[in-house]
């Protein structure tokens, strides 16, 4: 007969199993989402006092590196972008791999995807609407295709339409063509709160909105392509090779240092973790073909 320590087991394991069960079918909703309307919103997906770190972290490092606006419609005037965040801090290295966003990417994408960028845009009040564009639309490829670009934008303060919300058009990846640039079109707040994330395919037309209110909006932009096309920005150039080496190996996987479906980022046969003292053996397409 079963004793107490069995029955234990037993109740444990199936409250496991319920929730993996559970996190299984948000995970195909979220992506189910992006399929037919191009994003998604998971609510309160970053806990507070992880939000409050990476907050804290933005603030420091444009007072420390005197970071400005930029000169340009597209960047905004009276919009501060923090670039490289994965060189800037161990809050930073948590985004790209958070278990509640990373397997959706990974599902629109693959398990090869890579960090594309990862980078702060806080909205200032004043701030004009960011022409309305898509992220994948500099790919000289027909649309609609898969998906080859999911980005996520982390709110860090509330989104809404009066602070500039990120605007979105539904359904737009499914378009067969790009947005013209600088031309207006009918577009949607994604309002979320504070600590959630927005989720979207690449072909999706958005921009960043008119901020009316007297604060910033204040977001994080962890973006991702597929393991077979060019990172947005250069990940294995940017970050110094002795600050990767201290990543966990996933996040390692994710700027770059991998190969995708057995060969697309070898260097020279040898694995690219190799270079951050990680022995690879057995990595490559062709080693499994000599294998058999």
């Amino acid at each position: 007969m079963w004793g107490f320590d069995n029955l234990a087991f037993s109740r444990d394991f199936g409250l496991k199993s319920a929730v993996m069960a559970d996190k299984a079918q948000q995970i195909d909703a979220h992506c189910e989402s992006i399929r037919l309307d191009g994003y998604t919103i998971v609510e309160n997906a970053i806990a507070p006092e992880m939000i409050d770190a990476i907050a804290a972290e933005l603030e420091r490092i444009e007072r420390d590196h005197g970071i400005v606006p930029a000169s340009n419609v597209f960047e905004g005037a009276k919009t501060v972008r923090i670039y490289n965040l994965l060189v800037h801090g161990k809050v930073f290295e948590q985004m790209p791999v958070h278990a509640k966003i990373l397997p959706i990417v990974e599902r629109v994408l693959d398990h090869g995807c890579l960090v594309s960028s990862l980078s702060s845009i806080a909205i200032c009040p004043e701030e004009t609407p960011q022409p309305i564009h898509a992220d994948d639309q500099l790919i000289p490829i027909p649309k609609p295709h898969v998906p080859i670009v999911c980005n996520t934008m982390w709110a860090i303060s509330d989104f809404t339409e009066e602070n500039g919300a990120t605007r979105i058009i539904p359904g737009s990846h499914l378009y067969d063509h790009s947005p013209e640039y600088s031309k207006e079109y009918p577009s949607q707040p994604a309002e979320m709160p504070k600590g959630s994330v927005l989720v979207y395919h690449g072909s999706l037309w958005h921009g960043g909105g008119l901020n009316r209110s007297n604060q910033r909006r204040i977001g994080v932009a962890a973006n991702y392509c597929a393991g077979y096309i060019r990172q947005q920005e250069n990940q294995q150039l940017g970050i110094p090779r002795s600050i990767a080496a201290s990543f966990e190996p996933r996040l390692q996987e994710l700027v770059g240092y991998s190969i995708y479906n057995g060969l697309i980022g070898h260097i020279d046969k040898s694995h690219p973790r190799d270079l951050l003292g990680k022995k690879s053996d057995g990595d490559l397409i062709w080693d499994a073909v000599e294998e058999k």
